[in-house]
């Protein structure tokens, strides 16, 4: 059973940073990417952030310059590094892993970030 733990999250004012973690329960070469999506109150859950297995990165265009991706391979964990925050990053973010075994996807509980104006 694979297992996605997310924490970090908090209420923040605009301009601020957080830095969300997401620690999974085997080794992160285990998945074909993972990534982070965020969800806000009455909208569909969209990408913020993924990292493949090889390292390569991608940003929704929302958060390019901003936020930032990266993992630790000892401790199979993936962060999400948050500068300048603005109010329209209020949001639960979700981890999300892609096994490389079966393609199946996994989520975390979600962490609530909420950014003050």
């Amino acid at each position: 059973q694979v297992q996605l733990v997310e924490s970090g999250g908090g209420l923040v004012q605009a301009g601020g940073s957080l830095r969300l973690s997401c620690a999974a329960s085997r080794s992160i070469f285990s998945f074909i990417v993972m990534g982070w999506y965020r969800q806000a109150l009455g909208k569909q859950r969209e990408l913020v952030a993924t990292i493949a297995r090889g390292g390569s990165t991608n940003y929704a265009d929302s958060v390019k310059g901003r936020f930032t991706i990266s993992r630790d391979n000892a401790k199979n964990t993936v962060y999400l590094q948050m500068n300048s925050l603005k109010p329209e990053d209020t949001a639960v973010y979700y981890c999300n892993a892609v096994l490389a075994e079966n393609n199946a996807a996994r989520w975390g509980q979600g962490t609530q970030v909420t950014v003050s104006s």
